[in-house]
C-alpha cells in the first residue's frame, strides 16, 4: 500500500522534482569523489600518451557502479533513514520514489557498468566493480546494524574506484592503482569518525552501530581518527621509497598529512562540533590535493612511462 502511494506521489510530482530525487539517489557528493579518484587513476595508468577519452569513459562506468551501490544501500536502509532527521527526507523514506523503481534503477546502473567495463576494457575491472557493489551491499550495509566493525568493509569498498580504473587501463593490479587505493582506504577512517561523531545521536536512535555512538565511543573515535591520520604519514613516503614518486608528491603529501593529523589531534583531544567539522573539512581537502600531486609529479610520470 505504501509503495503504491509513493508511486502515485511520484507520478504527480513536477518533472524538476523527480529529476532532483533520482539524482539524489546517486548521492552526488560521493559520486563526485568516486569519479575524481577513478579519473586520476585512469589518467595515471594511461601515462603521458594515454587517451583522455578512455579515462573519461572508465570514470563513467566506475561511477555508475558506485551509483548502483548507493541506490541499493538506500533501499535497504529506508526504514533507518526514516528515523534520522539528516536522512528522513531522502526520496525513499520520503516516499517520492518506490523501492521497486529504485531497485530497477540500481540494476540498470550496475548492469551498464559491468557490461561497459567488460566489453570496452577487460573482465578484471568488471569483476572488481561487481565485487565492490556486493561488498558494499551484502557486508557493509547489514553490518551497520550489528557491529562498529562496519567501517572496515565500508572503507575497502570506498577505496576500490582507483583500483578498478587502473585495472581497466592496464589489466592488472599494481603500481599507482594500489598506492592510490591504500591512501584512500586509510584516509576514510578519520573522515568516517568525524561524521559518525557529528551524527552519533541520530545513528544511535536508528539502531546503527557506529563507534562514536557507543558508550565511551567518542574518545575512542577520536583516538582512532588520530591513529589513522598518523598512519598516512609513512604511507605516502612509500611510493618515493619504491622510486615511483618524487619530491613534489612526497613532500606535498607529507605536508597535507601533517595538517590532516593536526586536525585529527584536535578532535582526539576534545570532541566537539567545531573539532569534528574541522577534521571533516580537512579530509575533504586532503584527497583532491594528494591525488593531484601524483598527477603532476614529474617522477611519477617518468616511472609510469618506463
Amino acid at each position: 500500500m505504501r509503495e503504491a502511494r509513493s508511486t502515485a506521489i511520484a507520478r504527480d510530482a513536477a518533472p524538476s522534482t523527480l529529476i532532483a530525487d533520482w539524482a539524489a539517489l546517486l548521492r552526488p557528493r560521493i559520486a563526485g569523489l568516486v569519479a575524481f579518484t577513478a579519473f586520476i587513476a585512469a589518467v595515471l595508468a594511461g601515462g603521458p600518451g594515454g587517451a583522455i577519452g578512455a579515462a573519461f569513459e572508465i570514470t563513467l562506468w566506475v561511477t555508475l557502479s558506485a551509483g548502483a551501490g548507493s541506490v541499493l544501500n538506500q533501499v535497504f536502509e529506508k526504514d533507518t533513514d526514516r528515523l534520522m532527521p539528516r536522512t528522513a527526507d531522502r526520496p525513499l523514506p520520503g516516499e517520492r520514489i518506490s523501492s521497486r523503481d529504485a531497485i530497477l534503477f540500481a540494476a540498470a546502473l550496475g548492469a551498464a557498468s559491468i557490461v561497459g567495463l567488460a566489453a570496452r576494457f577487460n573482465l578484471l575491472s568488471a569483476l572488481l566493480a561487481a565485487g565492490t557493489v556486493l561488498l558494499y551491499i551484502a557486508v557493509y550495509t547489514p553490518l551497520k546494524r550489528y557491529s562498529t566493525f562496519n567501517t572496515v568493509p565500508g572503507a575497502f569498498a570506498g577505496a576500490a574506484p582507483p583500483v578498478i580504473a587502473w585495472a581497466a587501463v592496464t589489466g592488472g593490479l599494481e603500481g599507482w592503482g594500489v598506492w592510490l587505493a591504500a591512501i584512500l582506504f586509510v584516509w576514510q577512517f578519520p573522515h568516517f569518525m568525524a561524521i559518525a561523531w557529528m551524527y552519533r545521536d541520530e545513528y544511535r536512535g536508528a539502531g546503527l552501530q557506529m563507534l562514536a555512538g557507543v558508550e565511551g565511543g567518542g574518545e575512542i573515535a577520536g583516538r582512532h581518527a588520530l591513529q589513522q591520520a598518523v598512519v598516512l604519514l609513512p604511507l605516502v613516503l612509500l611510493p618515493g621509497v619504491a622510486g615511483v614518486a618524487g619530491p613534489v608528491f612526497t613532500f606535498g603529501a607529507l605536508l597535507a598529512g601533517a595538517l590532516y593529523a593536526g586536525f585529527a589531534l584536535r578532535f582526539a583531544r576534545k570532541q566537539s562540533m567545531t573539532t569534528a567539522r574541522g577534521l571533516l573539512f580537512a579530509s575533504l581537502v586532503y584527497i583532491p590535493f594528494v591525488y593531484s600531486l601524483a598527477l603532476f609529479d614529474p617522477i611519477v610520470q617518468l616511472a609510469i612511462r618506463n
